[in-house]
């Protein structure tokens, strides 16, 4: 879902139309008539707080409580959906990267136990990215349902998993990573390296093998690039939480007084972490 502080508005706009509908019908409006403001149709400028922070101008007061406990809630996930979005485009910039470099460190001149280490290297870094943000984008995630963040963590398994990398190269290529020996575990999501399977692959078509990584390295780094770029999916993303953010932050203080203060909103866990590491990038602790 993108959030974005249009979202917000328009759920503030819904909720004020439905108190206003209802407090029309209460004052026996005629003609479905809406006086000038939402103010002038309270007969008064300002809200009373209540001590447990309900706008007892209201005709509603707990269903406009609630709309900003939901306001509360969405600033304190939007900050850790930003942080963990930002952490996010650092990694893939990191990988972007590392692939990079794989496809410019192998070449037929490569020793076989050179290739061998240079994939591993390789191998380990893309499952410590997985690792890193696999639960998160999962159900309960900070990034769960957010996705830009499921499209990133999937476009790069799928640019390991393709069969086509080396298709065309020498000797009649290789099927992709798999013909020597790199798979993904369908379960865990990371990544393994069969040397058994990458010496035979070496020893019957080195110079197939050599393109079949360089294609890879060269493809992943395009992807990670591609995800990574102005006006694409975590740019996109981190834009529309920095609205939203800078939003509620312009105005937080009149939707209370509009609204009541509504319920302290929660953070836990990774979610808390998150929020801390906003924070701080912020210096706001």
């Amino acid at each position: 879902m993108n959030i974005t502080s249009e979202n917000i508005q328009l759920q503030i706009a819904s909720l004020r139309g439905d108190i206003i509908s209802t407090l029309i019908g209460a004052m026996g409006g005629e003609n479905g008539e809406k006086a000038a403001s939402f103010a002038d149709i309270l007969g008064d400028k300002s809200s009373t707080l209540s001590a447990d922070g309900r706008n007892m101008s209201l005709f509603d007061p707990e269903s406009g409580y609630k709309m900003m406990s939901k306001i509360n809630q969405y600033e304190v996930d939007f900050k850790a959906q930003h942080a963990e979005l930002d952490a996010m485009g650092n990694a893939i910039e990191h990988m972007e990267a590392v692939a990079a470099q794989l496809a410019d460190a192998v070449d037929t001149s490569t020793t076989n136990s050179d290739i061998a280490a240079q994939l591993q290297s390789f191998i380990a870094q893309y499952n410590a990215w997985e690792d890193r943000f696999d639960d998160t984008v999962a159900q309960g995630g900070v990034l769960d349902n957010i996705q830009a963040a499921e499209i990133s963590l999937y476009e790069l398994e799928q640019s390991v998993s393709s069969i086509f990398h080396g298709a065309t190269g020498p000797n009649g290529g290789v099927s992709g990573l798999k013909d020597i020996g790199i798979t993904i575990d369908p379960v865990t999501k990371q990544a393994t390296l069969d040397i058994a399977q990458l010496n035979n692959a070496l020893a019957s078509n080195k110079a197939g093998v050599v393109s079949a990584i360089d294609e890879f390295g060269a493809h992943f780094a395009k992807s990670a690039d591609m995800l990574n770029s102005a006006g694409n999916f975590i740019q996109n993303a981190l834009d529309n939480r920095s609205r939203a953010i800078n939003y509620i932050a312009d105005n937080k203080s009149s939707l209370q007084n509009e609204f009541g203060t509504g319920n302290t909103a929660k953070s836990s866990g990774a979610t808390a972490q998150a929020l801390a590491a906003y924070n701080t990038t912020l210096g706001l602790v």
